[in-house]
Order: C-alpha cells, then sequence, then structure tokens
C-alpha cells in the first residue's frame, strides 16, 4: 500500500525504520527521492547484506545503528552512509542508592557477598548461552573464594535448554538464579530456576509464576531493579543490531562485557566503560555472514578483571559507562540528532502528479555505443529510474547481452514493462469503485480467473443474496472475465482485481481500518493462498449456500 499512502498524504519525508528487507525495492518507486526519503536500518553481520550494498547509491539519507556497518558502507565507497543509533530513555535506569542496593538483595534472599554476573536476553540462539557457562565455570574454578552466580533474565521456556547445558558441563543448578515474574499480583522473584511456572510467594496463587518471556515480563523500573542486583554485566552474541540491554546495564552503572564484533564494537571500547570479550569466527550457512562465538577464556579472564577491581575503579568506570551511554544513545541526543537530519533537508517542490512521472513506451534511444550508457539510458527514459553500473538489474542485463541478448528484444523488454507498469497506475482508484451509500452493507466475492469457475460461482449468488438481502454484491475478477458477468442480477458492481484485493484484511479489515466490505467470500480457498481462518466469513455467514 505504500503508492497509495504516498498518493493520499503527499507526505514531506518518508523515514523507513526497519530491517532493510522492510522496503526492498522502495528505492525504484516513481516517487522516491522525488519527496525526502530517509532509510533508517539495522545491519549486524560482515559482509554486509548484498541489497543494502547495492542500494546505497539510491538512498540519499542512509542510517545505520551500529558504527562497524558504517564503517564498512565508507570502505566500499559510499561515504554519505551516516550514524543514528537507536535510543532508549536514560532515564530509566540508573545505579540505586548501596542502601537500596543492599534491602533489593535482602528482599530476593541474595547473599550480600555473592557475586553476581547478569545477562538480560531473548532467549534465542544467537545469545551465546554454551560459551558464557563454559566462561562461568572456567571463572569459578579459578576463584572459587568469588561465591558468582549466574543470573539469567529470560524464558526458560524457549531457545537454549539451559538445564540440559547445566547438567552437561556439570553447573550446579544453585549458582544459577533467573527471573521470576507474577501475572497476578505482578510482583519479580529472582531465585534458583525448578519449572517454567511456580506459586507466588507474594500473593499466594498457583503456578502465576513464569520465568521472563515476551507475554509476561517485568516493568522498565522492576528491571532497573533486576540490574542492581548484580556486580558486573556480560552479554556474549554471535551479532547483532544495537543489543540494548547492555546500554541499560551502563545506565546503571555496572562494568560491561560483550563480545568485540558487530555492534558490540561500540559498547566494549575504552570510552564506553565496557570491556571486549574474544571471539573466534564461524560462518552462518546459506548467507555465508561472519558471526562470532566468543571464547569462554575471554568470558573468565574479563569477569575474573571486575571481580578483582577496587570499589573505586568499578565505581569510575560505571559512571564512564553511564556518560557514554547518555551522550551516544538517549532519546534526547538522538531526537536532536534525528531533527538535525530533518532540518537538513530541502523543502519539497514536487506536485505529488504521479502522471508527469509515468514511464514512457514510446521512447526510442539513440545510438550510444557503450551497452552498460545505453542501459542506463533505457532506465531513465523508458523507465523514469536513475540507476547506475551497481544497479541489480542493469547487471543482469549487462550480463544477458553478454550472453548473446540482442538489443531489440532488450528494448522490446523494458516498453512492455512501461505499458504495464502505465495501465497499473493508470487504474481507477479501489476505493472509488465503491457506493458510498452501502458502506457497511457491501459483500465481495474474490475470483480473479477462470472462466468456468466464474461461472459456477455466480450459481451461488442467489443464495449470498438470500442471506443477505440488504447487502450490495461486488464481484472482483480480471478484466478478461468481466463480460461473463454483464447484466447478473444479484451482482451490484464488478471490479478489477489487483493482487492486493486477495488480502482478506485489505478487504474487511484489521485493528484501526474498518475494512470495505463486511464479508469477503474466496471460493478457491482450497488452494491455501489466502489465510482463510482469519476473515470474517468464518463467523457471519452460514456456509450451508444452495446451488440454483
Amino acid at each position: 500500500m505504500i503508492d497509495e499512502i504516498i498518493k493520499k498524504e503527499k507526505p514531506d519525508i518518508y523515514v523507513g525504520i526497519e530491517d532493510i528487507w522492510g522496503f526492498s525495492g522502495y528505492w525504484n518507486k516513481s516517487w522516491w527521492n522525488k519527496v525526502n526519503c530517509m532509510i533508517w536500518t539495522t545491519l549486524d553481520s560482515l559482509p554486509l547484506l548484498p541489497e543494502a550494498v547495492s542500494a546505497a547509491s539510491k538512498i540519499k539519507n542512509y542510517y545505520i545503528w551500529a558504527n562497524f556497518a558504517v564503517e564498512e558502507m565508507h570502505r566500499l565507497g559510499h561515504k554519505h552512509v551516516g550514524l543514528l543509533r537507536g535510543s532508549l530513555n536514560a532515564d530509566s535506569f540508573f545505579r540505586l542508592k548501596d542502601e537500596e542496593r543492599t534491602a533489593l538483595r535482602r528482599k530476593q534472599n541474595i547473599n550480600l557477598d555473592d557475586f553476581i554476573i547478569g545477562f538480560v536476553f531473548r532467549n534465542q540462539l544467537r545469545k551465546s548461552v554454551p560459551n558464557l557457562l563454559e566462561g562461568y565455570k572456567l571463572f569459578i574454578e579459578k576463584n572459587p573464594e568469588s561465591k558468582a552466580k549466574l543470573l539469567f533474565h529470560t524464558s526458560w521456556g524457549e531457545g537454549w535448554d539451559i538445564p540440559r547445558l547445566l547438567k552437561e558441563k556439570g553447573i550446579s543448578a544453585d549458582k544459577i538464579l533467573t527471573t521470576y515474574y507474577c501475572k497476578s499480583c505482578f510482583e519479580f522473584e529472582v531465585k534458583k530456576f525448578t519449572n517454567h511456572k511456580e506459586d507466588c510467594r507474594f500473593c499466594g496463587d498457583k503456578n502465576s509464576q513464569e520465568t521472563s518471556n515476551v507475554k509476561h515480563g517485568v516493568s522498565e523500573g522492576q528491571l532497573n531493579h533486576i540490574y542492581n542486583l548484580m556486580n558486573t554485566y556480560c552479554h556474549p552474541f554471535t551479532s547483532g543490531g544495537q543489543e540494548i540491554p547492555i546500554q541499560e546495564a551502563k545506565l546503571t552503572e555496572l562494568v560491561t562485557l560483550n563480545t568485540d564484533y558487530s555492534c558490540g564494537k561500540d559498547s566494549c571500547s575504552k570510552e564506553s566503560g565496557g570491556f571486549p570479550l574474544a571471539w573466534a569466527e564461524y560462518r552462518e550457512p546459506g548467507t555465508q555472514f561472519i558471526k562470532a562465538s566468543t571464547l569462554p577464556e575471554s568470558i573468565a579472564e574479563q569477569i575474573e578483571k571486575v571481580f578483582r577491581m577496587s570499589s573505586d575503579e568499578k565505581a569510575s568506570l560505571g559512571k564512564q559507562a553511564r556518560k557514554f551511554v547518555v551522550d551516544n544513545f538517549n532519546i534526547e541526543t538522538i531526537g536532536r540528532n534525528f531533527e538535525k537530519i530533518i532540518n537538513r533537508m530541502p523543502e519539497v517542490n514536487w506536485d505529488y502528479d504521479f502522471k508527469k512521472i509515468a514511464a514512457n513506451a514510446n521512447y526510442n534511444p539513440p545510438d550510444i555505443k557503450s551497452d552498460k550508457d545505453w542501459l542506463i539510458d533505457l532506465y531513465k527514459n523508458i523507465l523514469k529510474r536513475e540507476v547506475d553500473d551497481s544497479d541489480d538489474g542493469h547487471k543482469y542485463w549487462m550480463q544477458e547481452i553478454s550472453k548473446g541478448a540482442d538489443r531489440a528484444s532488450v528494448l522490446n523488454y523494458f516498453k512492455k514493462v512501461a505499458t504495464d507498469t502505465n495501465e497499473k497506475e493508470n487504474q481507477t482508484d479501489f476505493e472509488d469503485m465503491l457506493d458510498v451509500d452501502d458502506l457497511g452493507k457491501r459483500i465481495a466475492v474474490v475470483l480473479p480467473q477462470g472462466y468456468k469457475d466464474i461461472f459456477a460461482v455466480t450459481s451461488l449468488l442467489p443464495s449470498i443474496k438470500r442471506l443477505h438481502p440488504d447487502y450490495n454484491i461486488y464481484f472482483i475478477t480480471n478484466s478478461e472475465n468481466m463480460e461473463i458477468l454483464d447484466g447478473n442480477p444479484h451482482i451490484h458492481k464488478v471490479i478489477r482485481h489487483t493482487d492486493q484485493l486477495d488480502n482478506p484484511f485489505t478487504l474487511e479489515g484489521r485493528g484501526e481500518h474498518k475494512g470495505y466490505f463486511e464479508i469477503a467470500y474466496f471460493p478457491n480457498l482450497a488452494t491455501q493462498k489466502f489465510v482463510s481462518y482469519t476473515h470474517n466469513c468464518k463467523d457471519k455467514t452460514d456456509f450451508n449456500l444452495k446451488c440454483t
């Protein structure tokens, strides 16, 4: 729906904040760079995703959350790519007074002299739980006097099978704490893991406690208390776009340890108040992304470094860590930077007339000797797209020409694409095809093709009309089938089919969008192409339709 949104809202600025594939191909849209367009995306591994690199020359305002990816973009020649980190509210996390931290430990039955190593994470395979357990084991074997325990604030019901890992590595379950959250009284408790569900000692409800998960979890204020139970924070991972818990831990003035790769490089530099964890490279199958396997020996070494520090050293580093986050990640900081980016954008002088940038199927290129320049000319003057030889489409056609494709066939293809594009652009807006006075009393029957099927489905229309006598029936089909439906007394109007009309959520609505139709029938549901179980037809119609 992005093209329709641009036409309707006429924005001055488009900002895409998502993984790069969330707006794949937008930079080839006819409106791209006619308005101010900005991409603010996360990249988490080297080599960078090819699409993210190939699109860089078409994105004037290109920002990435982590510096390692910005540096790689610059190395690849895209010097205009900038750094704009992800943000968090620095006011939500802070170090409590010593007496408050002591009271917290007593409430949670944690010994005051226990050395607590924390890890706050979604229990995903990219969070290196086995590596941390192995590093912790090495540390406690060398430093038994530390009374060290791990605190895993995570769900034990997904991802890594932590109890199995503990048995495998010979680590006592008594040394691993976790957060339980009560969905009845909303209190949390940090204790040894036993079962996925436990009785709450605060309100007494049975099986109301669960390890923190995506459905039931602590507030930010409670999470701040959990960080304040820790003596240090350790975050080993394979790769990531930001890893927000590292910054949260720094705001509570903890000395943090994290893998020195991907976005983690920003949080273990000298100025960050954190220490780097060394890693070994492995490759992700398929993408061949470089991933980090954090070395247990490095984890043990850095934990010991923090354990041996004086209170003054830890306090100094903790204050440095908090300042680093406030200066580089706080919403006030990021907001000001975002404002500056917007303020530098020029006024939009485009009149949002899509017809003026329609593809030109009648254009004939001059005799350009270079195939590369000839293709660029076709893109510019036929498809109205600015490309260079780094564009994937340009590369494809250069390859085809090298295989023997002649210019005439390539030109004909470009002209066909231009014709098809213009036909689609010139279609009457779907909403304009609907009668305003029947809002709330409309039924859609969607069957794009198959004239025999369409003819057969018309036998169901009388039954639909008997079930809903006050509703207008709109039949949605391909243009070549419209004549089959001419004169049908049960059809209010025939509408030309487009792919967007295959979506029940477009037709019937979802969330704030109330939908254009009360009911939508998809007679070819058996193909499993449609999510039939979600839409209104299930609840509001009688499937016992009689053929007449």
